[in-house]
């Protein structure tokens, strides 16, 4: 075994410990400790910030894109967010224990589903140094022990965070080892976490299109992901022209560097008009579009697009653009092209609205709203440690609930099987 795999395997040892401890810990002390973690946070913003200000000079040395820089960079706003997004998780209802269902049998045998922690969790990171105290928040309130391995162009950020988020959980009594960060930007340790089945009970990766598919490639743990947010707003003949302007420059500008951004435009062919002012907006937003020959017609610095810009993530001012033929066609190239993440239709129809609704098999579908609305902040959740787009154990904004599984309680009265 490697020095890397040895240090890994001890990380693992200590967070399975921790997280028995945590299983058993009260709610209203898990939520003290978080609310230290988050006043501990705010008291040491200026050690965050010039950690974080190293980060950036460095990554912008690198040449690092824009995208990423802006995933990368804190302020004083930002860092507040992510304050508050722990005190937001610490006031969130405690999943642990939570009954699912229950039911009894004809021989009075009682079942009952509650949900228990997943127990020690693995997160492979890249450029989001909010992740570092997200996923600490929420794997400690969901009862879990978390392994936080973020990207090297985040590592200095991560520390200040990390040191800060544990100093708050340990004055209130929680274990260190409950949330542990693997501070060091060997790439061999990713590899040492893929590998430690038995150790590790699941991994999420959260990062580029290389990061998720080497973990779900290599990986020897369950692995909870999402590759690319290819992301869609449709523009239905019945759309409202404004608040489809609205939406669609929202969708794709607000921020072009996260996976909830829109990366393709689908526009009715009934709706051509609407579509016209909307495309229009985002070209004179400064905003590239690449479109089809329809698109293309409607002004002439729009680009022609190839077969490759309907499966790209451009995580830029850059947008794909088509003409289809109405909500059929536009759950068809969703079908074909997308990557089941978050799609929006904007309509005044509601039947419409609900055959897109129930036609697209992506993990979040929205109507009359921006795709941007993709996260778990947004949906009440406090926070989020990814967005998964598979079909097993948990969909679209991971967060409390999805970092947990469920055990059966049997209660009986002396009943023996026949």
């Amino acid at each position: 075994m490697s020095e890397i795999e040895t240090r890994i395997a001890e990380m693992a040892t200590a967070a399975r410990a921790a997280s028995r401890a945590l299983a058993a810990t009260p709610t209203a002390r898990k939520a003290a400790a978080l609310k230290a973690a988050a006043a501990a946070i705010r008291a040491a913003a200026a050690a965050i910030l010039a950690a974080n200000a190293e980060d950036m000079k460095a990554a912008e040395a690198r040449g690092t894109s824009g995208a990423m820089l802006d995933r990368l960079r804190l302020d004083d706003a930002r860092l507040e967010g992510i304050a508050a997004g722990v005190e937001a998780v610490a006031a969130l209802p405690d999943p642990v224990g939570a009954p699912i269902k229950g039911w009894t049998q004809p021989n009075g045998l009682k079942f009952e589903q509650v949900r228990v922690p997943l127990g020690v969790i693995g997160i492979i990171y890249e450029s989001r140094p909010n992740v570092t105290v997200d996923a600490g928040a929420l794997c400690l309130m969901s009862g879990n022990a978390c392994i936080l391995r973020g990207g090297s162009e985040a590592l200095a950020t991560s520390k200040a965070l990390h040191a800060a988020f544990i100093a708050g959980i340990a004055s209130e009594g929680l274990p260190a080892d409950a949330v542990q960060l693997v501070d060091t930007s060997d790439r061999a340790a990713v590899g040492a976490m893929l590998g430690a089945a038995g150790l590790i009970d699941i991994i999420i990766p959260r990062g580029g299109k290389g990061l998720v598919a080497r973990v779900q490639a290599e990986a020897r743990v369950p692995v909870l992901a999402h590759l690319d947010g290819i992301c869609h707003v449709y523009i239905d003949r019945d759309a409202d022209a404004d608040k489809a302007e609205a939406i669609a420059l929202n969708a794709k500008l607000r921020r072009t560097g996260i996976c909830g951004a829109a990366e393709t435009l689908l526009i009715d062919e009934a709706a051509q008009a609407t579509g016209a002012r909307v495309v229009k907006a985002l070209l004179d937003a400064g905003c590239e579009v690449r479109g089809d020959d329809a698109v293309r017609a409607i002004d002439p610095r729009v680009v022609a697009a190839d077969d490759a810009d309907w499966g790209t993530e451009y995580l830029d001012a850059i947008i794909s653009a088509k003409v289809v033929d109405g909500v059929s066609g536009a759950a068809e190239h969703i079908a074909r092209h997308g990557s089941a993440h978050t799609e929006s239709i904007i309509t005044e129809n509601a039947e419409t609205a609900n055959r897109f609704l129930a036609g697209v098999d992506s993990a979040i579908v929205i109507h009359n709203a921006s795709t941007q609305f993709a996260d778990g902040g947004e949906f009440g959740f406090g926070a989020e440690i990814g967005i998964a787009t598979g079909r097993l154990h948990a969909r679209g904004p991971v967060a409390l609930e999805g970092l947990t599984t469920y055990k059966t309680v049997v209660r009986g009265n002396g009943q023996v099987r026949p």
